[in-house]
């Protein structure tokens, strides 16, 4: 079988620049990939992060790379994560101490 890179989006990690990421302006994020409309993204947020209450208009899944994040009044820590379906809630997403987290959903 011939090695195609037809449909592939692969990126190189220093060579993807930081965005801001939700509306507090303490995170940061590099989208890693995208395919079919799903983006992988790697997100840093600083200590007292809180993300904006939302309903999921898709899948959305996280894992946590370092530090700890409270959602839906669960801690998770390094190498926890979870899956929400589409038309579920989000009111509770905070980080005390700072988290690096895997975002995978649709923008």
């Amino acid at each position: 079988m011939e090695i195609s890179l037809e449909g592939w989006d692969i990126g190189a990690f220093d060579e993807i620049d930081w965005v801001p990421w939700g509306s507090g302006g303490n995170a940061r994020a590099k989208v890693l990939g995208v395919a079919d409309g799903f983006h992988i993204v790697l997100i840093e947020a600083e200590a007292g992060y809180k993300g904006d209450p939302h309903e999921h208009g898709n899948p959305e899944l996280v894992y946590v790379v370092d530090g700890t994040v409270r959602t839906q009044g669960k801690e998770l820590g390094r190498g926890d994560a979870y899956a929400a379906a589409a038309g579920s809630t989000h009111a509770d997403f905070e980080s005390e101490s700072g988290v690096t987290y895997l975002w995978v959903s649709k923008i």
